[in-house]
């Protein structure tokens, strides 16, 4: 190759990589984040969501969907289990757009649209201290940067701080993403399939401790081997159940996408009613971190 070429080569590099630089740079990659306690940046919410078990990319797919029929509208995005501790196939979260704010009413045909295309409707109330922050949306990959520069930030801010903060929310807004999570009210944003999924894990959670008992009992002449087998198969039930019981825990003073969460009782977890001042709620909530509910690590987020 003559010199012509290979200077015509350096050059188009050089160009390629500038503009990979600005494209990042401009996505949020070196843009200020700002963590602080106080009023969300929403208000009363209705929303159109799908409930989704598995990883947290599958998020993306139904913001797709939700975008995709209501474009003019705002995504949103709740997260409840934090995936760096939750295997993926169990992590939960749901995903739709907002139809309405406030006092506003939702348009009535734009919401049977949802409806036929499987969407279900949910509200939550607007709480009086939340944890947020929000990160530049100005391309596909602002969601990337926001996800991977935001949630361990929120992490040490809620563990510094011995917040007990969940679950974990998105807002897609035309130029903002809006993460925050509730110190108030948590039980409010859990929609009802987590509800179910809880009860259901309490339920083989008593399934497995009656047949444990059973099993020693039925059992108790057997040789020492059949004993220790069964005690091996209790564990590892007991593993699995923790597991995310730990990650919701944990995630009251842990990250996320988003996303720490979850899993005392639903009862347990909603603190309705609590208007506390910040510093009574950092008092409070020191106390119960030391045992938090679930809390999301984030967005479609949150996972490697």
């Amino acid at each position: 190759m003559s010199e012509w070429t290979y200077l015509c080569v350096a050059v188009s590099l050089f160009v390629t990589i500038l503009l990979l630089a600005g494209y990042l740079l401009y996505s949020g990659l070196l843009s200020d984040i700002v963590i602080s306690t106080g009023s969300p940046p929403i208000k009363k919410v209705t929303f159109v969501y799908k409930f989704k078990e598995g990883s947290y990319k599958k998020c993306a797919e139904l913001l797709k969907e939700a975008n995709s029929i209501g474009p003019a509208l705002s995504c949103i995005g709740i997260f409840y289990d934090d995936p760096k501790k939750v295997p993926g196939p169990q992590c939960r979260c749901a995903a739709g757009s907002i139809v309405s704010e406030g006092e506003d009413k939702a348009d009535m045909e734009l919401l049977k649209r949802y409806e036929t295309s499987g969407f279900k409707v949910f509200s939550f109330p607007e709480v009086t201290h939340v944890v947020t922050t929000s990160f530049p949306h100005r391309t596909i990959f602002s969601i990337l940067l926001g996800v991977k520069r935001v949630y361990p930030r929120l992490e040490c801010y809620i563990k510094d701080r011995k917040l007990c903060a969940h679950p974990f929310l998105e807002i897609y807004s035309d130029r903002l993403i809006h993460f925050m999570a509730p110190l108030a009210r948590q039980g409010d944003f859990y929609v009802p399939e987590v509800r179910l999924a809880e009860r259901r894990l309490s339920e083989q959670e008593e399934l497995d401790s009656d047949s444990e008992i059973s099993g020693a009992d039925s059992n108790s002449e057997y040789s020492s081997g059949t004993e220790i087998l069964l005690s091996d198969s209790r564990e590892t039930s007991l593993a699995a159940s923790s597991a995310r019981s730990e990650s919701v825990r944990d995630r009251g003073d842990a990250n996320p996408r988003g996303g720490t969460s979850k899993e005392r009782s639903l009862t347990e977890m909603s603190w309705e009613g609590n208007d506390q001042e910040p510093e009574q709620l950092n008092k409070d909530s020191s106390q119960v971190s030391r045992d938090p509910v679930p809390h999301l690590l984030g967005v479609v987020g949150g996972e490697e």
